[in-house]
């Protein structure tokens, strides 16, 4: 590692997306945490050389990791905090992973935070209590930070996504950073990142499905682990699919071969289905990424991830602001 490398340790990082996103924009991982076994696999299957601790944050000692200390960035794609009005048992987990983050932050003592989740933790009154407590530790622990909302359509993904970003960074270099702007002019539809995948089975169709399927596509839901499968989120959701031709109620095991014949129907039973593969292809992540598990926790792992090239462009926003100053 070179003397000047921008060290990073993400915790929470599931499949990766906001960790090889921070990574192209020049940051090394010298740690990555989480608690499932299949996001460790997928990790270490990408990069076998990163060292990811498979661990539940909340009982992550960093002094047991010397490398995670006095870092450049701690970064964290956290589950999605719902407020304290909509909040039941089930998702006092998510909060939980909240504050450990938070916690962390006395004794990592990065030179910079960066924390995604929903975008109503930016300015909801909902969420109050909950910026409260997280501008509370960061002030005391003298950081200035910054909320904002990005949308990873404005970064090329071909998604409505919307992420709720918190950024709180140590002086000198606080005033050096500025949130990063879109990369793209025209948001990209799903039809042409499809379809050479729908092609490669030889579906005839493939052609005629894609030029239709000029919307951006909506916001893809992983789900949780207590309730229900692979399918593409809620009801709004399967009808903005159904108006591309998409039948969201489920994943198909391949694309559509020979023998399928587009029947153009309004009916969403039959419509094409998509794969786990064309859903990561939607999130953006690297072509070669591969997704370790079996189809429902592939899909999981992808639909809770950071787009990767949101990573990339907060990253390089971190980047310059950190390497404004000589750190001492």
């Amino acid at each position: 590692m070179t003397r000047d490398a921008l060290r990073l340790v993400d915790v929470c990082s599931g499949a990766g997306g906001l960790a090889v996103g921070l990574e192209s924009a020049g940051f090394t991982p010298v740690l990555l945490l989480d608690h499932k076994p299949q996001a460790c696999e997928t990790l270490l299957l990408n990069r076998p050389d990163w060292h990811v601790v498979r661990e539940d944050l909340v009982d992550f000692l960093p002094e047991e990791h010397p490398r995670c200390l006095d870092v450049d960035l701690l970064s964290a794609g956290l589950p999605r905090v719902k407020a304290s009005a909509a909040r039941g048992a089930d998702d006092a987990e998510e909060l939980r992973l909240l504050e450990a983050t938070v916690y962390l932050m006395h004794s990592v003592r990065p030179r910079a935070l960066l924390l995604e989740n929903l975008p109503a933790l930016v300015d909801s009154a909902g969420y109050a209590g909950v910026r409260s407590f997280i501008e509370d530790e960061l002030t005391h622990l003298g950081y200035r930070f910054r909320w904002f909302v990005l949308n990873a359509a404005d970064y090329g993904v071909p998604q409505e996504r919307r992420s709720g970003i918190l950024v709180a960074i140590k002086e000198p270099w606080f005033d050096a950073f500025t949130p990063p702007e879109p990369t793209v002019t025209e948001h990209v539809p799903v039809g042409p990142v499809l379809l050479p995948s729908m092609k490669a089975r030889g579906w005839s169709d493939a052609e005629a499905w894609a030029a239709q399927a000029l919307a951006v596509a909506p916001t893809l839901v992983g789900g949780s682990e207590n309730r229900g499968g692979a399918d593409l989120g809620p009801s709004g959701t399967k009808r903005a699919w159904a108006r591309m031709g998409v039948n969201a109620g489920s994943l198909a095991d391949e694309v559509p071969g020979p023998e399928y014949t587009w029947p153009r129907s309004t009916d969403p039973a039959l419509m094409v289905k998509l794969t786990v593969d064309q859903t990561a292809l939607l999130q953006s992540f690297p072509p070669q990424w591969r997704i370790a598990g079996r189809k429902t926790a592939r899909y999981r792992q992808i639909g809770h991830a950071t787009p990767p090239p949101v990573g990339a462009a907060l990253g390089r926003a971190l980047a310059t602001a950190l390497r404004s100053v000589h750190r001492p």
